[in-house]
């Protein structure tokens, strides 16, 4: 019934996800029982499903929200790409409309406000041409913001832990920066994480997470990197992160 008032395709989803696990689009009635096993195979509950409309977009951001009850900053916007659920490039920041962001801004503004409390927010959009769509929200730090880590003077972690003791918000941004993650490529209880020096200089660096097993397209490592332009900071964190492997 709402696959037909909302029209297709559109996207079915679980009540409760994360990374896209069990979310799949219906491109039709004929798909909407394939969404559905799809849905409780992520969740183990189908009896109740999200069904959005299908929106077609240009490009898709994060925007790191920090707030305290006194104030709200903003983080520079956050571009990325997504491969089966997680990310797998992210750069900062993501070249876009002054209207764009602004209606971004206020839209993140007031979801946050309306959640209440203290720390950051990674608030997802999709934009197409000056149209924001509010995707989604992690309160807490992002995934994609680990790019933060090489691009600003606080980091999305750091920020998030001075929101919750009350210290000042200001950061500096040092400019165009990527973050490009490694993957696991064989299970291992007691994995090792190979870094050639390669990936070490002034602008770059990698962050590896110190976990203790690892599986086959498990995040076991991000690539950092700051450069002159948002497309050699992206083309630099993956070479650095393909030139990463584990054992």
């Amino acid at each position: 019934v709402a696959g037909e008032e909302i029209g297709f395709p559109c996207v079915i989803k679980p009540v409760m996800s994360s990374s896209g696990h069990g979310q799949s689009v219906a491109r039709s009635a004929d798909d909407i029982e394939a969404s559905w096993e799809i849905a409780k195979e992520a969740r183990g509950d189908a009896s109740e499903l999200i069904v959005e409309e299908f929106i077609p977009f240009d490009y898709e951001i994060t925007l790191l929200t920090t707030r305290t009850e006194n104030e709200t900053v903003f983080c520079e916007p956050i571009g990325h790409i997504q491969k089966d659920g997680d990310y797998i490039l992210s750069w900062q920041p993501m070249p876009m409309s002054n209207e764009a962001l602004q209606k971004a801004k206020d839209i993140a503004k007031t979801v946050t406000d309306g959640l209440g409390g203290r720390g950051i927010f990674g608030v997802e959009f999709f934009v197409k041409d000056d149209e924001v769509y509010f995707s989604e929200l992690s309160p807490r730090p992002h995934d994609t913001g680990m790019v933060t880590l090489i691009t600003q003077s606080q980091s999305e972690f750091a920020l998030h832990v001075r929101a919750v003791l009350g210290l000042p918000l200001d950061f500096k941004f040092y400019g165009a920066g990527a973050s490009g993650a490694f993957k696991a490529k064989h299970e291992s209880s007691n994995p090792k994480i190979l870094v050639p020096n390669s990936a070490f200089s002034q602008n770059s660096f990698v962050r590896v997470f110190g976990k203790p097993q690892s599986h086959i397209g498990r995040r076991m490592a991000v690539a950092l990197v700051l450069d002159d332009s948002v497309e050699e900071a992206k083309n630099r964190a993956l070479e650095i992160a393909n030139s990463i492997s584990d054992e």
